[in-house]
């Protein structure tokens, strides 16, 4: 029996935004963000959904946690400065760790919680796009855990690596929640379809979103390997 087994906790149930919803709210989300940006055990946890999702029960999770504050806009922007919290922390603890363990990391063997190929993703897109790796790795699953590692490692300027996991997580947390709020006042207004009923919908559509660049990118260039 596994650990998961104990708790009466699936794999589906962890891959699934509605569960950490359901089971910890607002304090549940924070947690899986700064470990999905911080702790390379975080990998597979599903950030860009759960963001989205946080956005259509933005009013019902703040209310829960907090206070009923009866306005959007608030309950919006108290969800923007938490959660962007949460993600320069994670990135921060990430970056220490990879300054301080960078070369254990390269020998260590793959685990279900630590996968060394998406270590290597992450080192080459870090060295592809500088510091602005850090801004976009936020939006591309698997390498946003492992590049503030990297940044770690190859020993970026710590001013500098500020600079970009602000502006990163800034970016990051809030296009997912103005996004996934909007979209369902939008289309509950247009067609009276509620996303807060048809959720595997709306997290299907942001895995194949967010997963299909890194797709294409290891499709091709294995394919561009193989030719001649």
């Amino acid at each position: 029996m596994n650990l998961l087994q104990i708790f009466g906790i699936s794999l589906q149930d962890l891959l699934n935004p509605q569960f950490y919803i359901e089971h910890g709210g607002l304090w549940m989300i924070l947690f899986i963000v700064f470990a999905e940006t911080g702790l390379f055990a975080g990998f597979f946890l599903p950030g860009d959904a759960l963001l989205f999702v946080t956005g259509i029960y933005s009013d019902q999770l703040v209310t829960a946690a907090l206070f009923p504050s009866h306005n959007e806009w608030l309950d919006l922007g108290i969800l923007w400065i938490l959660i962007t919290t949460a993600g320069i922390l994670g990135n921060f603890i990430g970056y220490w760790f990879g300054k301080k363990s960078g070369p254990f990391l390269y020998e260590r063997k793959d685990t279900f919680f630590f996968k060394k190929k998406y270590l290597l993703q992450a080192h080459d897109f870090y060295e592809k796009n500088g510091g602005s790796a850090i801004i976009i790795a936020r939006f591309i699953p698997f390498v946003r855990t492992f590049a503030p590692i990297v940044a770690g490692i190859v020993q970026m300027d710590r001013r500098r690596f500020t600079f970009y996991n602000i502006i990163g997580s800034m970016l990051w947390v809030g296009s997912m929640l103005l996004g996934g709020h909007f979209l369902q006042r939008l289309i509950m207004k247009e067609l009276g379809f509620d996303l807060k009923q048809h959720l595997e919908i709306i997290v299907l559509g942001i895995i194949i979103v967010t997963t299909f660049p890194v797709i294409w990118k290891v499709f091709f260039h294995k394919k561009k390997t193989k030719s001649p």
